[in-house]
């Protein structure tokens, strides 16, 4: 039972970060396009695989799907081993995320410039990465009460 809390949790934190991502970046310009590292990132893949990757809409139809899977376990693991300081942990599971997505592109051969054209684009996508952490602590927690 515990598993599957946190799973839900985990998909609750990811679903707040792509719902989050989606809307802003649709309304601002500005915004960072989590979404084009994540085609750029399943093209590469397939393609170092010899495979053909999807295009148009099936390829960000796969990102997506792809997006919220990994995010989903990601997040879920907060919920976890010891339940003591659940938000902290959420805290610093969204920031090492965040941090992440703006730092490790360039260092797998990806263009990082969706996410790090400006300290705008930098700020907001470590934000989002640690409101989807909050979230899932959020969820975590009520569904422990439960």
């Amino acid at each position: 039972m515990k598993s599957l809390k946190s799973l839900l949790a985990g998909f609750a934190g990811a679903a707040a970060l792509n719902i989050l991502h989606e809307s802003v970046r649709r309304l601002d310009p500005d915004a960072p396009r989590i979404d084009l590292l994540g085609k750029q990132a399943l093209s590469k893949s397939m393609d170092n695989l010899n495979l053909n990757s999807p295009k148009g809409d099936n390829l960000y139809l796969a990102t997506l799907a792809g997006d919220i899977i990994s995010n989903t376990l990601y997040y879920s693991a907060i919920g976890l081993g010891n339940k003591k300081n659940i938000y902290f942990k959420g805290a610093i599971a969204g920031l090492t995320a965040g941090l992440g997505a703006i730092s490790i592109p360039d260092k797998i051969g990806l263009d990082d410039t969706p996410v790090t054209r400006t300290d705008k684009a930098k700020i907001l996508t470590v934000t989002w990465y640690l409101i989807g952490g909050l979230v899932t602590a959020a969820v975590f927690k009520h569904l422990k009460k439960a």
